[in-house]
């Protein structure tokens, strides 16, 4: 069975993005229109994730055709980010493009050249690239934050 996919509400960016590092295909789209959202969730199978309660009173979530969970607005995103995996019995899966979600694959230092800052190019010795965006990742301080930060959440989970 493949990992749940995610589809956030506009309050809910942060989240998305954490998701993502967390090993999960999730979706965001700012200014998106509640119905529009909960369509979107309907047709890809996505999980809704919301902040608003209004959007739980729409048919297709009311009636359980769209799988929805209410996430606390006004928590930090991490503590967003464990209660969602909590609640569905999620662990910390395989890091993925914290900007589109895409499955990420190592690439030789060669073909990064010119796409990487001179700095991190000289310094670093394995690159990342995303497989749907093309985004360049490497291990530098950002990543040892975003481990660190996704063992404390792992951590949390037990």
């Amino acid at each position: 069975m493949s990992p749940p996919s995610f589809a956030c509400d506009a309050m809910l960016g942060g989240l998305a993005r954490w998701l993502r590092a967390l090993g999960y295909e999730a979706t965001f789209e700012h200014g998106i229109e509640d119905g529009a959202l909960v369509e979107q969730a309907r047709a890809s199978g996505a999980i809704l994730l919301s902040s608003d309660q209004p959007l739980f009173e729409r048919r297709p979530v009311k009636s359980g055709e769209v799988r929805a969970l209410f996430v606390p607005r006004h928590a930090p995103v991490l503590d967003q980010a464990v209660f969602v995996l909590h609640a569905l019995g999620l662990p910390v899966g395989e890091v993925r493009c914290m900007k589109c979600g895409g499955a990420l694959a190592d690439v030789p230092k060669q073909d990064v050249v010119g796409e990487v800052p001179p700095g991190a190019f000289a310094a670093f010795d394995r690159y990342l690239r995303c497989q749907a965006c093309r985004g360049v990742y490497w291990h530098g301080t950002h990543w040892t934050k975003i481990e660190a930060q996704r063992a404390e959440i792992a951590r949390r989970l037990g």
